[in-house]
């Protein structure tokens, strides 16, 4: 059914392939905006449907805004979704969560007790914020950086 046999290079060089491409494939999209959009929806979905207990006193969030909340969350985790497989509508994506995350603050138990609210707000933030990279851009050397003329010298 697998096939487990890798090869001659080993575990660690497929491993390493795979790193490189999911490397590649996170940097061509705002991957963190979608992260942290996903994850907004949990609390705001999780908080108004559980029941904690507190030191022995049960303590229920659940609201009339229940379903509110749900299709909060849900959408939330849809637009996160959304933005790692169509980076072309991120600006949209970023202000559909920043706005569906305002209305979930009084709605959904103060945006899932402020964990949601402020996943959220990165989320958005992060998505409206995000320019695809360009084809002529280098990458960044991590060597030492050269000193303009005129800089760093003591020439007195």
């Amino acid at each position: 059914m697998f096939d487990l046999h890798v090869g001659r290079r080993g575990v660690r060089a497929a491993a390493a392939d795979v790193r490189r491409g999911f490397r590649g494939w996170r940097r061509g999209r705002p991957f963190w905006a979608g992260l942290f959009t996903l994850a907004a929806g949990l609390p705001i979905i999780y908080f108004p449907y559980v029941h904690l207990t507190v030191a022995g006193i049960p303590l229920a969030l659940s609201t009339t805004a229940g379903a509110g909340a749900l299709i909060i969350g849900v959408l939330l985790m849809v637009l996160g979704i959304t933005l790692w497989f169509q980076q072309q509508v991120r600006v949209f994506a970023g202000i559909a969560t920043l706005l569906l995350v305002l209305v979930s603050f009084p709605v959904a138990n103060f945006g899932g007790l402020f964990l949601g609210l402020i996943w959220g707000l990165v989320g958005g933030s992060l998505a409206c914020a995000w320019a695809p990279p360009t084809a002529d851009a280098e990458p960044p050397n991590r060597g030492s950086a050269a000193v303009p003329a005129g800089e760093g010298s003591s020439g007195t």
